[in-house]
């Protein structure tokens, strides 16, 4: 069935992954929240600016990335023609040149945006803030470093996604470079790790295949499985540790709690996400993200409830 321009741009994009991204972009502005009433108040503006650059950010990243890896795609793709979704470069959606160029307009967009916020909102540390974000994903893909090939693309996304993302919208809020609540962001920063790990799992015969370094590729699939399942444990017990450094001890808990009635799904899942077995992985990983994702969300509605009460 063809696609229109519009549709194929939509499927490149790739919106059932943006929740990534999304739930950090929620939890730092949340993280930002307190600070923010203790000066000028919470803003809707900066809301709306570090809404456009995560999605900027999140595009930049989702679009080189499938330029970084079409070769390996087009491995995947001779290797598990039934088995995965179509590839945006490898099955003609779009053209890697495109795609190419689309990334880095939209980093050069995300650029511009942290550059406008730090005007309007005296955000002096945005932009190389907004710049390092930036160039994590550049040493995760690109030439010449290329960690998610060489090694240490998990590390990568982990410090881009569970502590830099997160960490930049708080500042953008609240204009502090440290607050009490950023005391939670190791236990994301561990779940982030968690997911980083899971997503090299449907890849692990053709990323090997194509010379791609990963935890899955090195480890294999069932120690990589028991990794991403003890960092989530460890996530959540680091949320619960909050209390130590004088966050309310229900706000880290209940976050903690909902994490692990979702581990107990993952663990009973673990075993049938065998290498290649692609619909029990998928389900695998749905219980990750439901755990790393409402985990998440539901601390920043109980920070919120916190701060403003």
């Amino acid at each position: 069935m063809s696609r229109s321009l519009r549709e194929r741009w939509i499927y490149a994009a790739k919106p059932d992954s943006w929740s990534k991204l999304l739930v950090p972009f929620v939890l730092g502005q949340a993280m930002g929240l307190g600070p923010a009433l203790e000066g000028r108040g919470a803003s809707l503006t900066a809301a709306l600016l570090g809404l456009a650059f995560t999605v900027l950010d999140l595009l930049f990243i989702v679009f080189l990335n499938d330029w970084g890896d079409r070769e390996v795609d087009a491995i995947k793709r001779r290797m598990f023609p039934d088995g995965c979704s179509p590839k945006t470069i490898p099955d003609g959606i779009l053209p890697a040149r495109a795609l190419l160029l689309a990334g880095l307009a939209c980093g050069a967009l995300a650029l511009v945006t942290a550059a406008l916020a730090s005007w309007l909102l005296d955000r002096p540390l945005l932009v190389p803030a907004a710049l390092g974000a930036l160039a994590i994903f550049a040493a995760y893909t690109l030439p010449p470093l290329r960690l998610n090939y060489r090694g240490g693309g998990e590390l990568c996304e982990m410090l881009g996604v569970g502590l830099v993302l997160p960490w930049l919208n708080a500042y953008v809020q609240g204009g502090r470079v440290r607050s009490e609540a950023m005391w939670l962001l190791p236990g994301f920063a561990a779940l982030a790790l968690a997911s980083a790990i899971a997503s090299g799992l449907a890849d692990e015969r053709s990323d090997r295949a194509g010379g791609k370094r990963t935890v899955v590729t090195t480890i294999g699939n069932p120690l990589s499985r028991r990794l991403l399942e003890a960092l989530v444990i460890v996530g959540a017990l680091l949320w619960l540790a909050s209390a130590l450094v004088g966050l309310p001890i229900w706000l880290g808990g209940t976050a903690a709690l909902v994490v692990l009635v979702h581990a107990i799904d993952l663990r009973r899942a673990s075993s049938a996400a065998e290498t290649d077995a692609f619909d029990a992985q998928r389900t695998y990983k749905a219980h990750l993200h439901r755990a790393i994702g409402r985990g998440a969300l539901t601390l920043a509605v109980l920070l919120v409830a916190f701060e403003l009460t």
